[in-house]
């Protein structure tokens, strides 16, 4: 696929100063009511835009520059907000002026019968943007369920903005793991926005890796997927009745989780005094890991195939790597269950994203056949943490979950890059 004509790019450098994270609400006033005002005018000239694309067949020159500075400074103040990004950010919307920004194309043809329904198809995109995408208003800020911009606030943005604020005050930089995907969701309703604004007629990409295709990857965790990541075959027939297919699963699943729940209070009374998982507990807690993973994969619409009930590595498609029992820092031990909290949080956010991304592929899967490449990566990315935040809160490792969508070295990557 060609890459998308809307790219995010992030200069961040992940250095907070202290005071103005403090302040950010008060200091983003100005803007609110700013983006309030502008977005009332983007509502209207939208509507005077899709009325002129759909006779000319491409967009006004004019008009495209507003809307395109107008989903511009939407990343801006996104960025700013989410503590994805450090300085004040201007208020014109301008290229090159903030530390993240977004590249958009120049007014060019666009299907009519697409401008024609533009609305309507947008749904689906508008959709998974409220689950992971925040755009200026991010609607967590305000305590409710609106937005003053048109393209919704994340769940995930909020949940990493939320974590990142404390971090930020006490280290004075913003963990790389939360700032990517945070700049994850902004790129993707800035491609809503876009859409919706008649600035392209390409639909929005769902996929982590596309998005972020300029940011450093953080070092490889040991808790990773593999497997053959090319496989987006789907049986329209077990797709149909996926979730009857995925109950025995489900219910083995649970029953599962209430032992492995003993497993790991037993477990952690052994790491906390040995220092060192006991070999029989981490092996019986790995293959719960890895057995969620493959149910939850399957139910997702992640993978095609029928998972096998041991949870044994190798026996699925979109698999697991997990570490061998080593030694764990006592403290680390001591306070698993309050240190994992985080983590769980951005972990609900993605969870949440995942059952968003699941129901659009069954729908696609039925009419294609196939799953969409960026979905599958999507939901790629949240089993991936939720095995790490897991493998985690299980003392399966002391090596906490890294929240970036590009978590893991190149070689581990390549599988999940675009064919």
């Amino acid at each position: 696929m060609d890459a998308h004509p809307v790219q995010l790019v992030v200069e961040d450098d992940l250095a907070r100063s202290r005071l103005t994270v403090f302040l950010r609400l008060l200091l983003a006033i100005p803007h609110l009511i700013w983006l309030f005002l502008w977005t009332l005018l983007t509502i209207l000239l939208a509507v005077v835009t899709w009325a002129a694309t759909l006779v000319r067949g491409r967009p006004p020159a004019g008009l495209h520059r507003f809307m395109c500075s107008y989903v511009r400074y939407q990343v801006h103040l996104s960025s700013y907000l989410a503590l994805a990004a450090n300085p004040y950010p201007p208020f014109n919307g301008e290229e090159g002026t903030y530390t993240i920004d977004v590249r958009l194309p120049e007014p060019a043809a666009q299907a009519r019968w697409k401008t024609l329904v533009r609305i309507f198809l947008a749904l689906p995109a508008l959709l998974l943007s409220s689950a992971f995408g925040g755009s200026g208003g991010v609607r967590f800020l305000y305590g409710s369920h609106r937005s003053s911009s048109l393209g919704g606030g994340g769940a995930l943005v909020g949940a990493c903005a939320i974590l990142g604020w404390f971090a930020s005050l006490v280290r004075g930089r913003m963990p790389k793991g939360l700032r990517d995907a945070g700049a994850y969701g902004i790129g993707y309703s800035a491609q809503v926005a876009a859409y919706l604004l008649f600035v392209t007629d390409r639909y929005p990409n769902a996929d982590p890796t596309a998005m972020l295709a300029g940011v450093e990857r953080p070092p490889e965790h040991v808790v990773r997927l593999v497997g053959d990541a090319h496989d987006l075959h789907r049986s329209r027939v077990t797709v149909f009745f996926r979730i009857l297919l995925a109950l025995p699963h489900i219910i083995w699943l649970t029953l599962w989780g209430v032992a492995a729940v003993f497993a790991a209070i037993a477990n952690w009374f052994v790491t906390l005094v040995r220092g060192t998982p006991a070999a029989s507990l981490h092996r019986f807690l790995s293959g719960f890991v890895r057995y969620r993973l493959h149910v939850y994969a399957f139910a997702s619409l992640a993978a095609n195939p029928f998972p096998a009930f041991g949870g044994r590595a190798g026996t699925y498609p979109l698999d697991l790597e997990l570490p061998a029992p080593a030694r764990q820092n006592r403290w680390k031990t001591g306070f698993r269950i309050v240190l994992v909290l985080p983590a769980a949080i951005v972990n609900g956010a993605l969870g949440w994203g995942l059952v968003v991304a699941g129901f659009l592929t069954w729908f696609a899967a039925l009419a294609r056949g196939s799953a969409p490449w960026g979905l599958r990566n999507l939901m790629a990315y949240a089993l991936r943490y939720d095995a790490q935040v897991n493998a985690y809160g299980l003392l399966l490792t002391d090596v906490y979950p890294h929240a970036s969508p590009l978590e893991g070295a190149a070689e581990q990557l390549a599988a999940f890059d675009e064919p």
